[in-house]
């Protein structure tokens, strides 16, 4: 599971949330810590650069909202974000400088690093895109189980309790996602890695690595 510690998924650089993940082995263990991390850090950022608003929500001067989006708190939108139409923040949500949340895209209990785009009808909860991962069209983060039983990493034989009973996905720095493809609870994808579209993905899939199907996953040359 080593493939998948915080330090070989991130350049925490690209992260105003990079205290968030000190401390820790793997990057799911940030997700109940979110929410409070963010309204420690809220009354940190500087004024001439944020704008406060009731909720707990801080959104970077710089950043583009559209008057139809909703942001409700704890939430921070950084520096050159782009927030589109009717983009639905439910809280607990981390936007990274320069990332895309578009039109009715859904985001809750998040981490998106600077350069993220999440740009069409998008569900992305309890999870983390690494920095300039990118979800196609379509493209979601499923975060409960169906049996609703705690999320299990598992990479081939190998398996990590969690204690989550939800726990979305893992992107890794420069994943893509193909359009309609959907992450199921517990999916890590490493660093560089191509999901091909309508896929359905679980466990861990390596860096480097493009995933054609189940059962088909080949490394880039």
């Amino acid at each position: 599971m080593k493939e998948f510690a915080i330090e070989n998924m991130f350049d925490l650089n690209e992260t105003i949330a990079k205290e968030l993940f000190e401390g820790k082995t793997y990057p799911w263990e940030v997700l109940p810590e979110i929410g409070a991390f963010i309204k420690k850090i809220g009354k940190t950022l500087d004024p001439e650069e944020y704008e406060y608003r009731e909720g707990d929500v801080w959104i970077a001067k710089t950043a583009k909202v559209a008057p139809t989006a909703c942001i409700n708190g704890p939430a921070v939108i950084g520096p050159e974000a782009e927030i589109r139409h009717c983009a639905f923040i439910r809280g607990n949500a981390i936007v990274g400088a320069g990332s895309v949340v578009g039109n009715s895209t859904e985001l809750k209990n998040v981490v998106l690093f600077n350069g993220v785009q999440v740009p069409h009808y998008n569900y992305v909860g309890d999870s983390v895109l690494g920095y300039k991962s990118h979800m196609g069209a379509g493209s979601i983060c499923s975060n409960v189980k169906s049996d609703k039983k705690l999320v299990v990493v598992k990479n081939g034989e190998e398996k990590t309790e969690t204690g989550l009973k939800k726990f979305g996905a893992i992107l890794g720095d420069h994943v893509e996602v193909g359009c309609g493809s959907v992450l199921n609870p517990g999916t890590v994808i490493g660093r560089n890695t191509n999901i091909y579209p309508l896929s359905p993905v679980r466990g861990c899939v390596p860096a480097d690595s493009i995933y054609k199907k189940v059962g088909e996953i080949v490394r880039k040359k």
